[in-house]
């Protein structure tokens, strides 16, 4: 049964950083690429950043570039979401997602992904 698991969110005042995690189960994630969504109040889904399957692909939307970076960690079937310099339009749930075919390269589109997580809370306020 294919799981991911946010965690790592919460609230943070403006200028401050927090890293998100997306654990990984019953799937190979070696094969997939991953993407990081949002949600912020009366918004829609949109999308953050995306890692290939072997990192040498990356997205990142124009809002978070420079303050945001996504990694992985294969061996231990984690993705991260590194959030620097955060500031109040940040603020939203954050969920990540696995494509559903090869994970070469990746994009922002909900309909390349077929799995998603429950999504993580952060909140930037001071």
């Amino acid at each position: 049964q294919v799981q991911l698991v946010e965690s790592g969110g919460g609230l943070v005042q403006p200028g401050g950083s927090l890293r998100l995690s997306c654990a990984a189960s019953g799937f190979t994630l070696d094969y997939y690429a991953i993407g990081w969504f949002r949600q912020a109040p009366g918004k829609e889904r949109e999308g953050v950043s995306c890692i290939s399957s072997t990192s040498d692909f990356t997205y990142y939307t124009d809002s978070v570039k420079g303050r945001f970076n996504i990694s992985r960690d294969n061996a231990k079937n984690m993705v991260y979401l590194q959030m620097n310099n955060l500031q109040p339009e940040d603020t939203a749930v954050y969920f990540c997602a696995k494509t559903g075919f090869g994970g070469y390269e990746c994009d922002d589109n909900e309909d390349d992904y077929s799995h998603w997580g429950q999504g993580t809370r952060v909140t930037v306020s001071s």
